[in-house]
């Protein structure tokens, strides 16, 4: 992964073959006059195939002649909490943000600092497996959250989850530059702590927090991913009111092998072009062999 700033803000260029490049803060930030942007990256004197960037919500039709698919995310639009409360979710969702308030937990806005990153930390670190996958956040340092963790913070608004005072769970929410809609880039809680369901606490005051400001979407990343059939995500998404919102995402080729590669699709991952119940196997197949040897580390520990 390369980073390089070009046209005053900073972008990430991946691939080896195909080099496709974006917003560092692709979902957080976007382009309302792109034009300028494309130039400086032909000027950067990186190599670069493709650049790609997304309109921002509510625009869902194309603005512009680049070429281009349809991507989604998944977002609730915002007016008032109590209408997203009364209105846009499912009763479990409320009965599990009432299984919060009955267990104890408390939710509230922090500020970044060293105490709020330890227990970021901490709670990255409660177990090397999440949903039968590795979890590429286990084992990183202090050092390395608090990196992670600082940036875009003059953008962003941190809430935490509290049992008896410790942190059980947090949330990122990241506006974009018009405050039009805010992004949950990190929502995570702990394993343990499941019971009291801080997850759904913590979207709940992330309603609030948006509705208090004025933003009128928050965006839980995509809806779908690929050819992914729906799962527990998905499920929780639905019941918390977020929907699936098609949005023009531009491809935007600088040199000739960007051309024939977007003609090709080979812009994808190889996983989104397979058929979804080969992939499905690998999947499980990967998850078991997860579970099995955290399994394994526990009997041995």
């Amino acid at each position: 992964m390369k980073r390089i700033i070009a046209g005053g803000k900073e972008i990430r260029i991946s691939g080896r073959w195909l080099r496709i490049a974006e917003l560092e803060g692709d979902g957080y930030e976007f382009l309302d006059n792109p034009e300028p942007m494309i130039e400086a990256l032909r000027r950067s004197g990186s190599r670069i195939d493709l650049f790609t960037f997304m309109q921002r919500l509510p625009e869902s039709a194309p603005k512009y002649s680049y070429p281009m698919e349809m991507d989604n995310l998944a977002a609730v639009p915002i007016s008032t909490f109590d209408h997203w409360w009364t209105k846009q979710i499912r009763p479990e969702a409320r009965n599990r943000v009432r299984q919060a308030e009955k267990k104890g937990l408390t939710v509230r806005e922090v500020p970044f600092g060293d105490d709020l990153v330890q227990g970021i930390w901490e709670i990255y670190n409660e177990s090397p497996t999440r949903q039968g996958r590795r979890f590429p956040h286990y084992g990183k340092d202090f050092a390395t959250v608090y990196k992670e963790e600082a940036t875009f913070l003059d953008s962003s608004i941190f809430i935490g989850a509290f049992f008896e005072e410790k942190l059980v769970g947090f949330v990122k929410l990241t506006a974009d530059e018009t405050r039009t809609q805010t992004n949950l880039m990190n929502i995570l809680s702990m394993i343990k702590c499941r019971d009291k369901a801080p997850t759904n606490a913590l979207i709940a005051q992330s309603v609030r927090a948006c509705a208090e400001r004025g933003i009128s979407y928050l965006v839980y990343q995509r809806y779908t991913y690929g050819k992914k059939q729906a799962d527990g995500i998905v499920k929780f998404k639905e019941v918390n009111g977020f929907k699936q919102m098609d949005l023009p995402r531009y491809y935007v080729p600088l040199t000739l092998l960007g051309r024939i590669a977007f003609s090709f699709r080979l812009h994808h991952r190889l996983v989104d072009l397979l058929p979804e119940s080969l992939v499905g196997k690998v999947r499980d197949f990967r998850n078991n062999w997860y579970n099995r040897k955290l399994q394994t580390a526990k009997e041995s520990a």
